[in-house]
C-alpha cells in the first residue's frame, strides 16, 4: 500500500470507529506511522479529521432525534452521557474518543442543541490529543 492509500485507509478507518459502528482506528494509526514514520503529522491530521468527522455524524443523529424515547431506544435506556452533557456542556465532549461513552456523548449533545462548532471545536481536540498520545508513546 502506499502513503496515499495508507492515509485513506486511516482516514476512513478513523470516520467509521467514530460513529456508532464498531472499531478502532488506533492499530491502522500505528500501521500507517510504522510503515511511514515520515508521515506522522499528517497521519495524525487525516485520523484527527476522519474521527472528529464521525464524532459529527452522531452528534447530527442526536439532531434528528424527536424526543427523549427516541434517544432511551437509541441508548439501550443509558442515558448517563446526557446527563453529563447537560451538566458540563460542550467541553465534556473532549471525552468523545473514549469507548463506550464517547458516542452517547456526541449523540447526546446533538440532541440538547449544543452549539455545533463548540461540539466541533472539543470533539477535535480530544480526539488530536488521544492521537498524539499514542503515536508519541511509539516513539
Amino acid at each position: 500500500m502506499d502513503e496515499q492509500s495508507s492515509l485513506l485507509a486511516l482516514f476512513t478507518s478513523s470516520f467509521l470507529a467514530a460513529t456508532l459502528l464498531p472499531g478502532g482506528s488506533e492499530a491502522v494509526l500505528v500501521g500507517v506511522l510504522l510503515a511511514y514514520p515520515e508521515l506522522h503529522w499528517q497521519a495524525l491530521i487525516w485520523a484527527t479529521i476522519g474521527n472528529t468527522l464521525g464524532g459529527m455524524s452522531s452528534y447530527l443523529i442526536g439532531r434528528f432525534l424527536p424526543d427523549e424515547k427516541a434517544l432511551l431506544k437509541k441508548s439501550n435506556g443509558n442515558l448517563r452521557g446526557l446527563g453529563w452533557v447537560r451538566r458540563h456542556g460542550t467541553p465534556i465532549l473532549l471525552l468523545s474518543w473514549a469507548p463506550l461513552i464517547g458516542d452517547l456523548l456526541c449523540v447526546a449533545a446533538g440532541w440538547l442543541r449544543t452549539n455545533w462548532l463548540w461540539a466541533l471545536i472539543f470533539i477535535a481536540i480530544g480526539k488530536f490529543a488521544r492521537y498524539w498520545v499514542i503515536a508519541t508513546a511509539m516513539n
